[in-house]
């Protein structure tokens, strides 16, 4: 199945791909895969062997890890148009988190043979898979001085703007409806729901944000953007 003209305007809007050398995107274009997942259906575990990148085009995929209690651990939820698993593809190493869709989701799809043939004959395409992980090791970086720095009502609106802006990947920002559950932010927030339900009431309160079921609508991405941007004195 090849892509689509909604596809390619995804791709378009994706900051990577935009900024990509003509020939590296011809090249996404011509060898893309897509493949279409049900809900809680896994894209890759963590521990599996590397079989390629992929993006979101449609639906959600949540990266995270299980421990082996069965506590769940939520580092992102990959949204239109967001990469990942190219991690594996730089170190070797097997995939060091799961990718679980989280409603019906298409997926565009690289195979490992295709990009290590690409990587293989132009090699100087590295430093475009190196730009696409530097992106993610930025925003790591960056939560890890908000856990340090910030209060939770601060890091919960730096979380929601990340979340707003596809985690750097956006090239504008076309939606203000985050779809996810309060549960969720709490794992990536590492602190409980009623914690979580509590700052969400508050920045309501202020006129930031509406709630709804599994649903957060941002009405004043400004006033989010001033808060998640805050450190303490």
């Amino acid at each position: 199945m090849t892509l689509q003209m909604d596809d390619l305007q995804h791709l378009a809007n994706n900051r990577w791909y935009s900024e990509l050398p003509v020939p590296f995107q011809q090249f996404i274009q011509e060898h893309a895969l897509i493949q279409h997942y049900q809900k809680e259906q896994a894209i890759f575990y963590s521990g599996d062997a590397f079989d390629g990148i992929y993006a979101v085009l449609d639906g959600a995929v949540r990266l995270g890890y299980v421990d082996i209690e069965g506590t769940e651990s939520i580092a992102a939820i990959a949204e239109p148009i967001m990469w990942f698993g190219e991690i594996s593809l730089i170190d070797q190493q097997p995939r060091s988190h799961d990718a679980i869709a989280i409603q019906k989701t298409r997926i565009l799809h690289i195979p490992s043979a295709a990009i290590h043939t690409l990587l293989t004959t132009q090699p100087q395409f590295w430093f475009h898979i190196a730009q696409l992980t530097s992106q993610k090791l930025r925003i790591a970086f960056l939560e890890l001085i908000s856990i340090q720095t910030q209060t939770i009502r601060q890091r919960l609106a730096l979380r929601l703007m990340l979340i707003l802006q596809g985690y750097g990947n956006h090239v504008l920002i076309e939606k203000n409806v985050i779809q996810l559950s309060q549960e969720q932010l709490a794992q990536m927030l590492t602190c409980s729901r009623q914690t979580v339900n509590q700052e969400l009431q508050a920045l309501e309160k202020l006129g930031v944000l509406n709630l709804a079921f599994k649903k957060i609508e941002i009405l004043d991405q400004e006033q989010l953007h001033r808060l998640a941007h805050t450190r303490q004195s």
